[in-house]
C-alpha cells in the first residue's frame, strides 16, 4: 500500500494520479505547462476590440434616437399637461419655450406653481414654428381657459442629425408628433 504525502498524488486504488497546479506530465515525457499563451490571448482582445470598433457607431445611434423619441413624447405630454391645467382648472397657463436653454417651463397664477422640463443630453430644440422674424429670446405663449391653443411646433434634433416636431394643434389642442424626413 502506497501511502501519500502532501502534495503529491496516490496510487492507491490504481486509478490515474490526480494533478495538482498548473503542470501535468505526458506519459514518458518532461512536464508540459497548461494555459494560454500570451499571444493567444492578445489575438483574442484584438478581435473583441475590432468587433467593438465596428458596432459602436451603430450602438450610439440606436441610443440617441431613442433619446430623441423619449424627448418628443416628453414635449408631447408637457403640452398636453399645460392645455388640461388651463381648462380644468380655470387657470392662465405660460409657456416658455426656451432653445438657449434646451429646456421648457410652465408657470401659473397658482402661488408656486412651476413646471420645467430639459431635453436629454444630445437632443436640442432647434426651433418653436412658426418662426418669428425678431425672435432672439425664449418663446412665450399664453394658454387661457377656454380660449384656443396656439398652433405652435417644438422642433428637435438630436446629434445624428435626426429631427422629429411636437406641433400642438390648434383644433383638439392635443400634441402631435412628426418625423421629419432627411432631404
Amino acid at each position: 500500500m502506497q501511502t501519500s504525502s502532501v502534495g503529491k498524488a496516490s496510487n492507491y486504488c490504481g486509478c490515474k494520479p490526480v494533478v495538482f497546479g498548473a503542470f501535468r506530465q505526458a506519459a514518458g515525457k518532461e512536464k508540459t505547462q497548461l494555459g494560454v499563451t500570451l499571444l493567444e490571448m492578445l489575438v483574442v482582445v484584438t478581435i473583441i476590440g475590432l468587433l467593438s470598433a465596428i458596432a459602436y457607431p451603430s450602438f450610439t445611434a440606436g441610443l440617441d434616437s431613442v433619446r430623441l423619441r423619449s424627448a418628443t413624447d416628453s414635449i408631447a405630454a408637457f403640452l398636453n399637461a399645460a392645455v388640461v391645467r388651463s381648462e380644468r382648472r380655470q387657470q392662465v397657463i405660460e409657456i416658455v419655450i426656451s432653445p438657449q436653454d434646451n429646456s421648457l417651463a410652465l408657470y401659473s397664477n397658482e402661488p408656486g406653481f412651476t413646471r420645467e422640463l430639459k431635453m436629454p443630453d444630445g437632443v436640442a430644440i432647434e426651433a418653436v414654428l412658426p418662426k418669428q422674424e425678431e425672435e432672439e429670446g425664449p418663446r412665450r405663449l399664453i394658454l387661457l381657459p377656454g380660449g384656443a391653443v396656439p398652433g405652435i411646433g417644438i422642433q428637435v434634433a438630436n446629434s445624428h442629425g435626426s429631427r422629429r416636431i411636437v406641433h400642438l394643434d390648434p383644433m383638439t389642442g392635443f400634441p402631435r408628433i412628426e418625423t421629419v424626413v432627411k432631404q
